[in-house]
């Protein structure tokens, strides 16, 4: 599913105008991503939770030469299903 079709889903779902639908999504998707930035978590219970991790620096290799390559440490976004969510995905 992508975005067009998660508007879509959840227009028809809720009875609203898609437009109506994407600006909450896009409203839903920059306040999970401003609180991420800031190094904060976010918990929807049932759902999962989104926070911030760390990769390491480390040493690499170029497939196609063989080359050592060193990588630099970033930071990464990390997300935890919670129990609802891994409940219904098992049953």
């Amino acid at each position: 599913m992508n975005k067009h079709e998660l508007i879509d889903a959840v227009a028809g779902k809720v009875g609203i105008a898609k437009s109506a639908a994407a600006e909450t999504i896009d409203a839903f998707l920059g306040t999970v991503t401003d609180a991420v930035v800031k190094g904060d978590a976010v918990q929807l219970i049932g759902f999962g939770s989104f926070s911030t991790g760390a990769r390491a620096a480390r040493t690499g290799r170029n497939p196609q030469t063989g080359e050592a390559l060193q990588i630099v440490a970033t930071k990464t976004v990390k997300f935890t299903a919670g129990k609802a969510f891994k409940d219904a995905l098992n049953k």
